[in-house]
């Protein structure tokens, strides 16, 4: 990576560029959270490059992608004619605009998460739904990297998420972590009722690509902990919120 690519990566995360197991797993995840709603008018609300917005739209509904980085949003835009190239927190779209909104992995990286998590409210309609996956504070590994005397290091960095907030905000000042109650707290206030709070695992398809069928029995071992209570550990809170009348 360049130091350019570098500093992307820091303050806007790393989207998907290729479609796996693990990113098939997340869109029936989705999917079922989606049911019948999928049909209609989707939003992708920071779509990266694209590869959810093209996933979404093969399942017969319309699929608007929300990018704030104007390079990625141009990449998007070869997969898809409706990408917009905006923040989260500004969406210039009217309200009660979709049926569906996926944020995956966005909201920790934004200016102002509350706001990012108002507007889509917003535009969604009412019974509409919200598919959202977000760091989870449980997780033994940052894994956005962290700075250290002003210098960022990129990669996994083991139990930074476990150390007091102020001392992992210094060190990850660039990427938020969410517990439950910090994620009741953004939605509180607006009319949407939870349908489903989970914490999932990841499909950790780099290892298996490394150590093929091991990394099988890992990936199976650690989604198997999503039943028990060691889910608190899991990698991204995944959670379905429905609008309600206002």
């Amino acid at each position: 990576m360049t130091q350019r690519d570098l500093d992307k990566a820091a303050l806007r995360g790393e989207p998907s560029y290729v479609w796996r197991a693990g990113q098939v797993r997340r869109l029936e995840m989705i999917l079922r959270a989606a049911g019948e709603r999928v049909k209609g008018r989707a939003l992708e609300n920071g779509c990266g490059v694209g590869m959810y917005v093209e996933n979404l739209a093969a399942h017969g509904g319309t699929v608007i992608g929300l990018e704030y980085d104007r390079e990625r949003a141009a990449e998007a835009h070869a997969r898809s004619p409706h990408i917009v190239n905006a923040a989260g927190e500004f969406v210039p779209l009217p309200s009660e605009t979709f049926d569906l909104i996926l944020s995956h992995e966005v909201i920790e990286h934004v200016q102002d998460d509350r706001a990012a998590i108002r507007e889509m409210v917003r535009v969604l309609k009412t019974g509409g739904r919200i598919a959202l996956f977000c760091p989870n504070r449980g997780y033994p590994v940052e894994t956005h990297g962290v700075y250290w005397k002003g210098k960022y290091y990129f990669g996994n960095k083991l139990f930074v998420n476990y150390l007091p907030r102020r001392w992992r905000d210094k060190l990850a000042p660039h990427v938020r972590v969410y517990s439950r109650r910090d994620l009741e707290i953004l939605f509180e206030g607006l009319p949407v009722r939870f349908i489903e709070r989970k914490i999932v695992f990841g499909a950790y398809d780099n290892i298996i690509a490394r150590f093929g069928p091991l990394g099988k029995v890992l990936r199976g071992l650690l989604q198997f902990l999503e039943q028990t209570p060691l889910r608190a550990l899991g990698l991204s809170h995944f959670w379905v919120v429905e609008k309600t009348m206002n």
